[in-house]
């Protein structure tokens, strides 16, 4: 293999704890310039943020929310969402192969992996004609919203596992009615944290991507996460 080129294929998987939605941009932003220039793989970045609205590029101006939390203006795809403790959010950095140079494929295949992690606990999601996400019934539990840069693509998904739903109330959640959000656990019962979601996401994102884990463990953890154990495929 050429020096500082990186094997096609292979994900490597960050975790970074809870963090502050700047420095997970920042993040996002620094591993799409290493991709597009080749210095690193495949980078799935799993976190839990500090409360934050972001604000996509299709958020009319009269929907702009007004919250006390703090609001970010981004570049992805969608409208207004919420970010905050109890909610597992997936930035996959992965370069779109020519097959699949197609954004609206890539939003399906994200649908795909959460329905997938969904049905692990036994619970059937779907997804509604029109809108991006994944829903319970007629509740909505996984936002989605992406941005690509030489087909390299960034943001990614959030899922409600536990959130404070009432972070929603002071604005209209991708152009929907607040009440229309709702929590994983309110459907099943879950395990403490995070960690299980944040397997089965790795899981799932492999198995639509057609991506694999490297054979030595290369998967960090910061904040005092554990390592990321792997279920078989």
């Amino acid at each position: 293999m050429t020096p500082g080129r990186h094997a096609d294929g292979i994900l490597e998987v960050r975790q970074i704890g809870f963090s502050r939605y700047g420095d997970a941009y920042a993040l996002q932003r620094e591993l799409v310039e290493q991709r597009i220039r080749d210095e690193v793989g495949d980078v799935l970045v799993l976190t839990e943020h500090e409360p934050v609205v972001t604000v996509g590029r299709r958020t009319p101006a009269n929907e702009r929310p007004k919250t006390e939390l703090e609001v970010v203006e981004i570049e992805r795809g969608g409208e207004a969402t919420y970010h905050g403790p109890g909610q597992l959010v997936a930035y996959p950095i992965l370069r779109l192969p020519p097959g699949r140079h197609d954004l609206h494929r890539y939003l399906r295949d994200l649908e795909e992996v959460v329905l997938r992690c969904l049905a692990e606990v036994e619970v059937e999601g779907s997804r509604r004609p029109g809108l991006t996400g994944v829903w319970i019934g007629d509740r909505k539990v996984c936002s989605i919203g992406v941005a690509a840069r030489s087909w390299v693509t960034y943001h990614g998904f959030a899922l409600n596992l536990r959130t404070d739903l009432t972070a929603y109330s002071d604005f209209r959640p991708c152009g929907l009615e607040p009440s229309v959000m709702t929590n994983l656990a309110d459907h099943t019962e879950l395990p403490p944290g995070n960690l299980l979601f944040q397997v089965l996401v790795v899981k799932h994102l492999c198995g639509v991507f057609g991506l694999e884990l490297p054979d030595a463990p290369s998967s960090t953890s910061e904040g005092g996460f554990p390592e990321l154990p792997i279920l078989p495929s």
